[in-house]
């Protein structure tokens, strides 16, 4: 808390180093830190690199690298999760009473319910009520997920940028994992635990986690955690209307510095992406006092041929 006995804002960036950032990353990264840094707010940046398999060497540094060229700068070091295990094991045992084993692959989840749109298929609660003596059974075969009971009933909250929004995570997905049959950490349990660990007050991430929000509020509820303010701002989209991924090589941060582009045009080109008026070029604190995330927007926006 600050002298007023008020809590101080700390927002948060949480990349996955699983592949290069490109400029839809870049405008959440800028949006999420002007936001804190209106408030004379804290920031931390935190490496989502819990699901080892798929983090690629050397991808972390690069990443945090670039988002230093972009002129952002962070609180502290940087966080890793893939060294915070410890808490993820110490908040598996808090809920302990409201996480039950599962057994289920994903090809029987899918043959048992009806796929749910983006978020895949539901999952059916056939684990639920298993007996101890027919748990016993089926870890000789299987090592066991751990899934959250989730409550039924709608979950509402207000996003900064979307406003109000109302999900029913049991119909939307049923109960979630937590822990994979392999050991991996789900990202619902990483994030919530350690945006509460970390006295986390902001989070802005990109639309498409939208729905994972109503999973996060249920877990930081469970563990007594104060529960952050959410913004989720629209993704930033090509011409056709595809959201941007990791393998649209040439906007990635990486092959955009490397061809000598302006990072301070690119500052400027996502500030103008995000209805913020700014010069051609300008550095992140040149945006502070005209931030404001009502211009945002609510709707993908598109991007059109770079000019670098």
């Amino acid at each position: 808390m600050n002298e007023r006995g008020r809590f101080n804002e700390r927002g948060r960036f949480a990349p996955s180093p699983t592949g290069e950032l490109h400029l839809g990353n870049a405008r959440t990264a800028l949006l999420s830190w002007l936001w804190a840094r209106q408030a004379d707010g804290e920031y931390a940046m935190r490496v989502e690199d819990i699901d080892l398999p798929r983090v690629r060497a050397g991808m972390a540094e690069r990443q945090l690298d670039e988002l230093a060229w972009l002129g952002l700068d962070w609180d502290g070091p940087p966080i890793f999760q893939s060294r915070r295990t410890d808490l993820y094991e110490d908040a598996l045992r808090k809920l302990r009473g409201h996480v039950y084993e599962c057994f289920c692959s994903r090809t029987e989840i899918a043959a048992a319910s009806a796929p749910q749109g983006d978020e895949g298929p539901r999952y059916p609660g056939t684990c639920a009520s298993l007996t101890r003596a027919q748990r016993d059974e089926r870890c000789r075969t299987r090592a066991p997920s751990l899934r959250l009971r989730v409550p039924p009933g709608p979950l509402s909250f207000h996003d900064e940028i979307l406003g109000d929004q109302t999900f029913d995570t049991q119909q939307l997905v049923g109960d979630f994992v937590l822990r994979r049959g392999d050991g991996v950490f789900a990202y619902q349990l990483a994030v919530a635990v350690d945006d509460g660990a970390m006295a986390i007050t902001q989070v802005l991430r990109g639309a498409d986690l939208v729905s994972s929000t109503a999973r996060q509020i249920l877990l930081h509820r469970l563990l007594g955690h104060r529960e952050p303010r959410w913004a989720h701002a629209p993704l930033v989209v090509t011409p056709g209307g595809e959201r941007l991924s990791k393998r649209d090589r040439p906007l990635s941060l990486s092959a955009l510095r490397a061809r000598g582009a302006d990072p301070r045009r690119i500052v400027a080109d996502l500030a103008h992406l995000s209805g913020m008026t700014a010069p051609d070029r300008c550095e992140p604190r040149q945006l502070i006092g005209s931030f404001s995330l009502s211009k945002v927007g609510k709707a993908p926006v598109p991007i059109g041929p770079l000019p670098y």
